[in-house]
């Protein structure tokens, strides 16, 4: 199946839509978000890492040590109050822009509907 890249930035997006769901760690984030893509979008541990440690410097979540369902030592990443007011930011930017590339696209359906 084809993989597609992300944009920049729309990492970032998807990890704080993730955890709108609850804390979860680093790995059920990124297999939650494959899963929620029907395997489209494949999130590699050198983009979900720097994006995890980038979201908690701008205290949209935080982290917090626990033990995963295999009763292994984990980091759990929860949405903040500001990640979430931020989630509702940056959702109005995609709309945004889903909605300027698609006119580019296709042209006439934007005018029809």
């Amino acid at each position: 199946m084809e993989r597609i890249e992300l944009l920049q930035g729309t990492l970032d997006l998807l990890i704080l839509r993730t955890l709108q769901l609850g804390p979860m760690h680093g790995h059920a984030i990124a297999k939650a978000i494959e899963f929620r893509s029907d395997e489209v979008l494949q999130v590699e541990q050198g983009s979900l890492y720097p994006a995890l440690h980038r979201l908690i410097k701008r205290r949209w979540i935080s982290a917090k040590e626990g033990t995963s369902e295999n009763n292994r030592r984990a980091k759990f990443y929860a949405l903040t109050f500001r990640g979430r007011r931020q989630l509702t930011v940056e959702t109005s930017k995609w709309d945004k822009l889903a909605r300027a590339i698609a006119q580019i696209l296709r042209p006439g359906e934007q005018e029809e509907a």
